[in-house]
């Protein structure tokens, strides 16, 4: 069995991980035991739901439409590093979008 790819999943991750609740406008909470955003923070800032965030970021769901990964995207870079390389000049494409391997 061939190994699975997780190209969306692992790129979601390491940028959440990447981002601190200040960098997008949220709170910080007293007690925080992970690095960056909360799963449920970046869903949030996208507009999507939790459980279906999880399912993307874990390689579950590997055929998000292109709108919720341009929503993604705009929670992702929703930050003061907006102008950075990383977050200027995105733009989905559809056929790019089907991360399944077979």
């Amino acid at each position: 069995m061939a190994p699975r790819l997780n190209a969306l999943g692992d790129y979601l991750r390491a940028r959440r991980e990447q981002l601190r609740p200040e960098d997008v406008g949220l709170a910080v909470g007293a007690r925080r035991r992970v690095p960056g955003l909360r799963r449920e923070e970046l869903a949030m800032l996208a507009g999507i739901g939790p459980t279906y965030y999880v399912r993307l970021e874990q390689g579950r769901d590997t055929r998000p439409s292109a709108q919720v990964v341009d929503a993604l995207l705009r929670g992702l870079c929703n930050s003061t590093a907006r102008g950075s390389t990383t977050c200027t000049g995105w733009q989905v494409q559809p056929r790019a979008l089907d991360l399944q391997t077979h």
